[in-house]
């Protein structure tokens, strides 16, 4: 029998996929649990208007997150803190930092684990960091830390 999974099933497949089980196997275990349906036309073609929506969504979301790129990479973040006379920064500067000091300066909220730090800043200067927007979009924001 062919099925559509609408849910992942270990060792036989992810949801959204068609697959072909047992009929035992589609009738007493994945059809009755929700984790099935029976792949009939409509039900196939009801797959691929989500499957159409879903790629439009991720295309809306991955366009947006490339405008903001461009935006973050124009950007100079300034940071004024505690410190020392050589430099040295009495504690240090973290993403939450960052995404909090973005969100007051340039109205722009970022969630602060889509900042990539690596290790917090803890000398005063301008440091390049990472932030990852999308899966595919990232951008390079300058931090200009001052005492």
């Amino acid at each position: 029998m062919i099925v559509i999974l609408t849910k992942d099933v270990k060792g036989t497949g992810k949801a959204g996929e068609v697959v072909k089980v047992s009929d035992g196997y589609a009738r007493n275990m994945l059809i009755p649990k929700g984790m099935a349906k029976e792949a009939t036309e409509g039900n196939i073609r009801n797959l691929e208007k989500q499957k159409a929506i879903a790629a439009e969504k991720h295309e809306e979301q991955k366009a947006a997150a490339q405008d903001q790129a461009k935006i973050l990479e124009k950007i100079t973040l300034e940071i004024k803190t505690k410190g020392g006379d050589s430099g040295k920064l009495f504690g240090s500067i973290t993403s939450k930092d960052i995404a909090d000091a973005l969100l007051k300066q340039e109205d722009i909220k970022v969630d602060k684990k889509k900042i990539d730090l690596g290790s917090p800043i803890k000398q005063a200067g301008e440091t390049q960091v990472t932030v990852k927007l999308f899966p595919e979009v990232t951008a390079v924001l300058k931090v200009n830390v001052t005492v």
